[in-house]
């Protein structure tokens, strides 16, 4: 007989909230017990429709959701009761102050790259850090963009070929559904500190990578786009440095001949091939756009703010539930459930 499903409640139904819903129920191992939110707009409505239960964040909220016509089935203290893990997906700052909840509940919790490293002391991407995180009672998935730089460090890591990377990062303004309400146009604006906070946020995950960043913001809402340029252990072919890149499952490789000139169109293949909500999750990037001089490499790559993190939320929970103990058997699980890779191998 097989195991039970992993029982898993939302804390916020934002951009990642559905996401990471929506991943779950995907998966043969784990199932949705309730989304938790202070919202009454559109957007509990389409998560009643999708089958979740709905729960308020308390009960003023509550009496507030359920005077806007929700069906609520009770508070998020109550969800816990019912969840061995709880995904925190509420804005900035505000999962922190949920911690103290979940610990005294005794529910292990995931909370995302918008709190600090501190608020669980372990930093998770699923190609570096799983081993960690198995049988812990919380984990810390980093930002998109310290995602993508995990990944493709640890791609050249594992190959050893990595000595020190330095990177620019050209960052989307806001989230496309809210590029109404805030956002920039018609200028620039760079991060006021150099290194940016991923690189030393990519350290929280491994503290050996020698990384630096820089970070200006973009006025576009689809994505952000990276430039990096690495100093290798030793002097390479282009072709080597590919081949450590294809050992991650989760880098995919897209080139300008084919047409994928700009984010949007990367976006576009995402939407062609039927990606739920045209998610990105993979890093995209520009194979024939990679540059190798002697010990040097040079490359650039797109990163789907909304969604790169979500198959690291999934290996996250199998992590801390000890569901899965070996991070590439989640990995590969994870992968065939979301079907990362499969739009790459035919663009």
């Amino acid at each position: 007989m097989s195991p039970a499903k992993l029982r898993v409640a939302v804390n916020g139904y934002g951009v990642i909230g559905k996401r990471v819903a929506d991943a779950v129920a995907a998966q043969d191992d784990m199932e949705i017990v309730g989304i938790a939110d202070i919202e009454t707009d559109w957007r509990m409505r389409i998560a009643l429709e999708r089958g979740f239960r709905l729960f308020a964040a308390d009960s003023d909220h509550l009496i507030a959701m359920r005077d806007a016509g929700l069906q609520v089935s009770g508070t998020l203290d109550g969800l816990l009761s019912d969840a061995e893990v709880v995904v925190d997906c509420t804005p900035k700052r505000i999962a922190a102050k949920n911690v103290t909840l979940y610990r005294d509940r005794r529910v292990k919790f995931i909370v995302q790259g918008g709190e600090k490293h501190e608020a669980t002391g372990h930093s998770f991407v699923a190609e570096a850090s799983y081993a960690g995180a198995v049988g812990r009672s919380a984990t810390r998935v980093v930002s998109c963009n310290t995602t993508s730089v995990v990944r493709t460090l640890t791609a050249l890591k594992r190959a050893g070929l990595l000595r020190r990377a330095r990177g620019t990062l050209l960052r989307r303004a806001t989230d496309p559904w809210e590029s109404h309400v805030g956002g920039i146009m018609n200028t620039l604006v760079p991060e006021a500190e150099i290194p940016s906070h991923q690189g030393p946020d990519a350290k929280t995950v491994d503290p050996d990578l020698d990384v630096v960043t820089m970070a200006v913001k973009v006025p576009e809402t689809i994505a952000h786009l990276h430039y990096w340029a690495v100093d290798l252990t030793r002097e390479a072919s282009k072709d080597e440095v590919l081949a450590a890149l294809r050992t991650s499952s989760r880098i995919a490789f897209i080139s300008v001949k084919n047409g994928l000139t700009a984010l949007n169109t990367v976006k576009e293949l995402m939407a062609d091939f039927g990606r739920p909500r045209d998610n990105l999750y993979e890093v995209a990037l520009w194979e024939d756009m990679l540059a190798v001089d002697g010990s040097e490499a040079f490359y650039a790559y797109m990163v789907d703010n909304q969604a790169i993190v979500i198959p690291e939320t999934i290996d996250a929970i199998r992590a801390l539930t000890s569901r899965e103990p070996d991070g590439a058997v989640s990995i590969a699980k994870t992968n065939a459930a979301l079907g990362i890779g499969a739009p790459f191998r035919m663009a």
